[in-house]
């Protein structure tokens, strides 16, 4: 049996969505998996990389299995590092030690970027952004750009700019599913 643990904050949890799926439900119930898979959404609202950092090895560590069925992990990074005055530099530094340390225990990741959100400084995001691809990309792990795309993205903006939230709502969470669907979320599977 496959694991799939997707840590991170909020947005991993699907805060803020009607239906309760967040982009992590979407992705799954849109994947046809090859083997029998069991998906675990490890969410702590508001989790800064520092405290990710503190408690990932002893949450995965709790879920690996006893024998060599590939495990999978992907990382949703939120925005609680600019909300929490953590500096690029430490966000660098917790983001490597979480990747390199599910890279020592053989697990196949991927980091999922943090989207805009009308609440968090834009300059903030983008650098926070720039961090997280950059740590991705020197250890050769996929990266998922939900920034970029979404930042200017007119629907995105009309469901922040007509709700009273800043957390995305079911429409929101769609077009981020689609993003890691279709920026590598299969192919990741797949290896």
């Amino acid at each position: 049996m496959t694991r799939l643990i997707i840590l991170g904050d909020e947005l991993v949890a699907g805060s803020g969505d009607e239906r309760g799926l967040g982009w992590v439900g979407r992705a799954v119930a849109r994947t046809e998996f090859t083997s029998d898979t069991h998906v675990i959404t490890l969410p702590v609202p508001g989790e800064n990389t520092s405290q990710l950092a503190e408690r990932w090895n002893r949450e995965v560590q709790l879920r690996l299995p006893d024998d060599d069925e590939p495990v999978f992990a992907a990382i949703g990074l939120g925005v609680a590092d600019i909300t929490a005055g953590i500096s690029t530099a430490r966000t660098r530094l917790n983001l490597a030690n979480v990747l390199d340390g599910l890279y020592n225990l053989g697990i196949s990741t991927m980091l999922v970027g943090p989207p805009p959100l009308p609440t968090v400084d834009t300059n903030s995001l983008r650098s926070l952004n720039k961090v997280a691809k950059e740590v991705a990309q020197r250890r050769n792990i996929p990266w998922i750009n939900t920034y970029d795309p979404l930042v200017n993205h007119e629907q995105w903006s009309q469901e922040f700019s007509s709700r009273d939230s800043h957390l995305p709502s079911q429409t929101c969470y769609g077009l981020l599913a689609w993003l890691v669907l279709h920026e590598g979320w299969y192919e990741w599977l797949a290896s």
